[in-house]
């Protein structure tokens, strides 16, 4: 299976034999899953059986503060489940600090000047690492960072920044373009974005490239945008996809390669 870093290079290195190799590659299928707590973890634990029953690994998106007072340490069951996601293979990923703080409508991280993302960054990163959770992955609440916060992840330890069109290699500061197609969590989720999003996920896997899904499980509780998720998977898997996590090389797995 062809490493994220391989695509890196090809989209900051192109010639003929990069671009022809592209066209005759699998899609690399990424399924994301954010706002993972108390009330929402049965939806996500169910999910999270679907996609096994497929051989589909899952990025999991985790805050440790959400509205409603919820904090993740005090949180034992998630926490627990988290961790036995990811030692089944599963990603873990930084997904904000805490939200609730934010004003309405209003992405945490949108707007931050880099010392304030830094203080964000660096109190979360704590609290993942208090409950065995630590990750150098980042994706902004919406996937929405500014200026600021992608100049100070790297300062804090953080290796990937992913956003909305990219997924940003931050050691080695390369960008891949690739598109988030999501349900809840700043998208939409009437009938017909679901539809919109299972066709434009069937055109993306036809295509080779790199599918990247993502749903809130507070929209996996209803029917109809889990249903919308589990056919883009689907459709995915038939025109030859393949299950994987955002994740980070090291360099020297890079050119061991």
């Amino acid at each position: 299976m062809l490493r994220l870093f391989v695509l890196w290079s090809c989209a900051l290195h192109i010639d003929d034999t990069c671009v022809g190799h592209r066209w005759f590659m699998n899609a690399e299928l990424i399924v994301s899953v954010s706002g993972i707590r108390d009330t929402t973890r049965d939806a996500a634990i169910e999910f999270a059986a679907e996609m096994d029953r497929r051989d589909v690994r899952l990025s999991l998106l985790v805050a440790p503060r959400l509205k409603g007072k919820y904090r993740l340490v005090d949180d034992l069951a998630t926490q627990a489940w988290l961790r036995g996601r990811r030692a089944r293979g599963d990603a873990i990923v930084l997904h904000g600090y805490d939200q609730a703080a934010t004003k309405r409508r209003r992405a945490e991280f949108a707007t931050l000047p880099k010392h304030e993302a830094k203080l964000r960054l660096t109190a979360a990163d704590r609290v993942l690492e208090q409950v065995e959770l630590r990750t150098r992955l980042f994706a902004a609440p919406r996937w929405d960072a500014s200026a600021g916060a992608i100049a100070a992840l790297p300062e804090t330890g953080f290796r990937l920044a992913l956003g909305l069109t990219s997924i940003l290699d931050l050691e080695r500061n390369a960008a891949q373009k690739s598109r988030v197609y999501g349900i809840g969590e700043g998208f939409r989720a009437e009938p017909w974005w679901c539809r919109a999003l299972v066709m434009g996920a069937a055109r993306t896997a036809r295509r080779g490239g790199v599918l990247r899904l993502a749903v809130s499980a507070a929209q996996l509780q209803r029917s109809g945008p889990r249903q919308a998720m589990l056919d883009a998977v689907d459709l995915a898997l038939f025109h030859g996809a393949v299950s994987d996590v955002y994740r980070w090389e090291p360099f020297d797995l890079v050119r061991a390669a």
